[in-house]
């Protein structure tokens, strides 16, 4: 294995996939920067700039977006509070919180060091056990995926803070919306109110953007912050080697969630960035500074994201299942190019599959130095005149939503969440719950049904990791819940 990864380096380390590597990584972080491009769509976009290019070579370029993208979507989250895609919501609840307190530098840090690192982690978990993880994955019975879900919807109580009725009410508006559309196991239609554009439910990116970016346009239209905000205490230095000392275990740890997480078909980054999240919360000796800007919010994030790109393809390349919306665009891009992903790829293709490991690893250091390269580009972003913000802002969420499957619907549905968001945040809910019941709803909801419908209701008692996963989700809730009781009585 180690011969055959040295020649996979080998192939890499020449000119032309040098180069693609860092046209990648660059397209990437551009991609995942602008609000409603999400690291599918950008792979997406590109695919067809690929046909004439060697496999190796166009592989190559679309997991460099795919990797530059998933780093790419903190910038904005971090600096305006608009995150680029979906995972970076969590990025940007500390990250953006540190900006306002005039650390953007900081943040910005920490998340391109933790990105860099939870990527390399992924890359190497892929290359060392992509076909005994794959293969654990997919022997998941559906109970297991649901208990994974209600797990995942546990973490509203790290994210709520002092809120945390309000954070259980806007989660439950999260899955109610999920709920919309097309009914995954029988195909009716629930709550579309005799509208056909509404049987396909409302998609996720434009929910996205309309709650996050758009709303937050909205609030600074109220409260007329129409001039420049020179955000005090900005400077040009980065965190020192200590600072990404104190961080090492949330690092090392949230890297390992991502990629696990992200190996479970279906789960993707967004998942595994909450459950990091909750966990650093629960396990940090300053467990009150998450949510008013706190480094380890920001590295417990980003660190699984990217952590989530090395699991994502574990079972993309060993079995051929998609792990995450971006996976599946790489399908078929491995397909218009003559490959079939899957076990035969490793015998068929062992060198294109080597190099592209070789590939993945070469880019988390350039993901490094681009991130470290252009981080004062990114801290401008604060000093641009909040009009031409705005306007921008707007005009990219509002294409953004259109371009998903270019339908006006997409448009109208992004506003009306920018509304949504503008209302919750004025009445102090938190958006993330609204998120996250969102992304886990149609998971939980089509698990659960079919977990009953194949063995019936004992089968959450009788499986072990089911239980032990419903156990661990109870105890989530159960633990603040009495800590909220006991300084109540206090």
């Amino acid at each position: 294995m180690i011969e055959s990864l040295l020649g996979g380096f080998t192939t890499v380390l020449a000119i032309a996939p040098l180069l693609t590597i860092v046209l990648g990584i660059v397209l990437g972080i551009l991609v995942g920067a602008m609000p409603g491009l999400s690291p599918s769509m950008g792979v997406a976009l590109m695919v067809p700039f690929t046909y004439g290019m060697s496999p190796t070579l166009g592989l190559i370029l679309l997991i460099g977006i795919y990797i530059g993208s998933s780093y790419g979507g903190s910038i904005t989250g971090i600096m305006v509070n608009a995150p680029g895609t979906p995972s970076a919501v969590v990025t940007a609840i500390d990250g953006y919180a540190l900006t306002r307190k005039g650390r953007a530098t900081e943040a910005l840090g920490t998340s391109i060091v933790a990105s860099a690192f939870g990527g390399m982690f992924g890359t190497l978990i892929l290359i060392g056990f992509s076909v005994p993880l794959a293969a654990a994955a997919v022997r998941f019975h559906p109970s297991e995926y649901f208990a994974f879900a209600l797990f995942g919807m546990t973490t509203i109580a790290a994210l709520a803070g002092d809120h945390w009725g309000k954070a259980f009410i806007a989660m439950l508006l999260g899955l109610f919306i999920a709920t919309i559309g097309t009914d995954p196991i029988s195909g009716a239609e629930r709550f579309t109110l005799g509208i056909p554009t509404l049987s396909d439910g409302f998609l996720l990116i434009p929910a996205l953007i309309g709650m996050f970016a758009l709303s937050e346009v909205f609030r600074g239209i109220e409260k007329g912050e129409f001039r420049i905000t020179h955000l005090p205490g900005i400077s040009d230095r980065w965190p020192g080697l200590g600072h990404y000392w104190r961080l090492k275990w949330v690092t090392l740890r949230s890297s390992a969630i991502g990629t696990v997480v992200g190996v479970f078909p279906g789960a993707g980054a967004t998942i595994g960035s909450f459950i990091s999240y909750g966990l650093a919360r629960r396990l940090s000796r300053e467990p009150e500074r998450f949510g008013q800007g706190s480094a380890e919010g920001v590295t417990a994030a980003e660190a699984a994201d990217s952590g989530s790109v090395g699991g994502a393809m574990v079972p993309l390349l060993a079995l051929g299942i998609p792990g995450s919306a971006t996976t599946a665009v790489l399908i078929g891009a491995m397909m218009i190019h003559g490959l079939t992903p899957g076990p035969q790829l490793f015998l068929g293709s062992p060198d294109m599959i080597y190099a592209i490991f070789g590939a993945m690893l070469i880019a988390q250091f350039v993901l490094l130095l681009a991130g470290i390269a252009g981080g004062r580009l990114w801290v401008m972003v604060a000093n641009i005149p909040k009009e031409l913000l705005y306007v921008l802002i707007t005009l990219m969420a509002l294409i953004g939503s259109f371009s998903v499957r270019n339908a006006l619907f997409d448009v109208f549905a992004c506003f009306g969440f920018g509304l949504l968001g503008w209302w919750l945040r004025r009445h102090d809910f938190p958006l993330a719950p609204v998120i996250l019941g969102l992304v886990l709803g149609l998971i939980a909801e089509t698990n659960f049904r079919r977990a009953i419908m194949m063995d019936g209701w004992p089968v959450f008692f009788e499986r072990p990791l089911t239980l032990a996963l419903l156990v661990l989700a109870a105890l989530s809730i159960a633990i603040p819940l009495a800590r909220r009781l006991r300084d109540t009585r206090r």
